[in-house]
């Protein structure tokens, strides 16, 4: 399936495809693209439209407005009162819903950040495969300042970037910190100048479509499965993907190319 249709400007979030990457486009300006039901029954929505696409082989996620996510809408949840357990519940069906299909999606999903990116922004962020920043972006872990836990799989991303104790450091113990720490810290692939944001991006997204979609498939499931398997299974499933790939039409004609310039 490839998708055609763009949806209409004052929708949520809005999707645009452009040859094999796709873009998510997070679009409440106005509330600093701030995650309430609405955005997040469109996210899932759009999610599984990319992940059905087999033409699609990146994914971008990026905010409209002066913000890459500000978290979730605290009008919405402030407003729930007595009713706030299944209020919360209802939008993290969809929102997390939304995140398990980034994770296992067979595409590699890029966050691209610009502004604040706090609470489920930050966790938004990290749980992407890859993330890149604007050197003025901050990241603000902010669950603490409100007295709740971590959401969006946050403590999945982040913690497998940088380990348990600085993951505590991020949710309980930083106010907010620089693109410049976030990089330091392997958060970022690559901190670029705000108006070269989306240039960069784009390089990246396209550099990483030109692999092969068994390739790209593969190698994400491989890397996210290593931490939580053994040895001795993470082996066999390296033996099976390699095997797999050397099945496609694309490594047939790569090797075909490299033998060539080989004679």
């Amino acid at each position: 399936m490839t998708l055609t249709a763009t949806p209409t400007s004052d929708e949520p979030a809005l999707l645009s495809v452009d040859g094999a990457v796709a873009t998510i486009t997070l679009n409440r300006p106005s509330a600093f693209n701030s995650i309430n039901l609405a955005i997040a029954q469109r996210l899932e929505q759009l999610a599984t439209q990319v992940a059905d696409d087999d033409n699609i082989r990146v994914l971008v996620i990026e905010g409209n407005g002066k913000a890459f996510c500000a978290g979730g809408d605290l009008q919405t949840l402030g407003n729930a009162g007595e009713r706030i357990v299944p209020v919360v519940h209802e939008l993290l069906s969809h929102y997390h819903a939304f995140i398990r299909s980034l994770r296992q999606m067979p595409k590699i999903v890029i966050a691209s950040v610009h502004g604040s990116a706090a609470g489920a922004g930050l966790s938004l962020a990290f749980i992407a495969d890859m993330c890149i920043a604007a050197s003025d972006a901050r990241f603000t872990a902010a669950y603490n300042k409100i007295a709740v836990s971590p959401d969006g799989g946050g403590t999945v991303g982040v913690t497998e970037i940088v380990g348990s104790r600085r993951a505590l450091q991020i949710f309980l113990a930083e106010d907010s910190f620089s693109a410049a720490h976030a990089y330091e810290w392997g958060l970022l692939a690559k901190v670029v100048p705000p108006d070269e944001l989306k240039q960069a991006t784009r390089e990246l997204a396209q550099r990483i479509a030109r692999n092969a979609p068994a390739s790209i498939k593969t190698t994400k499931e491989l890397i996210h499965a290593a931490s939580s398997t053994t040895l001795v299974a993470q082996l066999e499933a390296e033996a099976n993907g390699i095997a797999a790939c050397m099945q496609t039409e694309a490594y047939r004609t790569a090797v075909a190319k490299f033998l060539g310039k080989t004679k």
